[in-house]
């Protein structure tokens, strides 16, 4: 009944608002019948991230193999198993990002997390047990007001039908900016910044919104694994 609900809700919507193209303000599309913000176009044009290392998904130069690694892979891999990017951090993705963090536009979350989960479908070949949002220290979320993993999981949560868990695990260390800092620096930036309060177990994911250079999701699957994950992958819109 619900869903029924749901289904009426979207056509009475779609038909009084119609769709509009976030991006160049062109009528929008339909993402598996529902009312979606971006025209065909747009989203054909979004910088998807075709030749990435296997394990930490860094744009790789040339023709690579499928299961080709990065040179730091290959000495020193991350925690975590494999991480997903959807995009490359390019134009228009990153101002997508930029502008759901820093200027709170939320619809940006739901766009992403609408293609997300309809990409996951596509090259999933296993259903995590347990879905985890990048934490943020509880300072950065009071100034902010949201997270933006959270937010970007919800409606990938909710169409994959996996259980998403934000309790669990926190951000207990108040870090510098990433962006403002080295990738060594980032390291040292972040050891010991999650804590995770009770066991887990099983395939984690964890969702964020982009990967720069892989700190915080090493840090994180780290504590994640330390708690008692079995493995845990990362999924991300885009990978700088």
């Amino acid at each position: 009944m619900n869903q029924w609900l749901n289904n009426i809700h979207q056509r009475v919507q779609s038909t009084v608002i119609p769709p509009t193209c976030t991006l160049c303000g062109d009528p929008g599309s339909y993402l598996d019948h529902s009312p979606f913000d971006l025209c065909n176009p747009c989203r054909r044009d979004l910088p998807r991230l075709i030749n990435a290392c296997a394990r930490c998904a860094e744009p790789l130069t040339g023709n690579q193999d499928f299961d080709a690694l990065c040179g730091r892979c290959q000495t020193k891999p991350p925690a975590f198993h494999r991480c997903q990017a959807m995009f490359a951090y390019q134009p228009p993705v990153d101002h997508m990002l930029q502008s759901l963090k820093f200027n709170g536009s939320l619809e940006m979350a739901r766009l992403l997390g609408l293609l997300m989960s309809q990409w996951l479908t596509q090259i999933m070949d296993s259903r995590p047990d347990i879905l985890i949002p990048v934490p943020l220290h509880a300072r950065r979320l009071r100034e902010r007001g949201f997270n933006q993993a959270i937010e970007i999981a919800r409606p990938v949560a909710r169409r994959l039908g996996l259980a998403m868990d934000i309790n669990n695990c926190h951000r207990i260390k108040t870090t510098s900016p990433q962006s403002d800092l080295p990738r060594k620096e980032r390291l040292k930036n972040l050891k010991g910044a999650f804590e995770v309060i009770k066991p887990i177990h099983g395939h984690v994911a964890i969702i964020d919104d982009v990967m720069t250079t892989g700190s915080t999701a090493h840090e994180l699957a780290k504590s994640l694994i330390l708690a008692g994950a079995d493995s845990v992958e990362v999924w991300v819109c885009a990978r700088a």
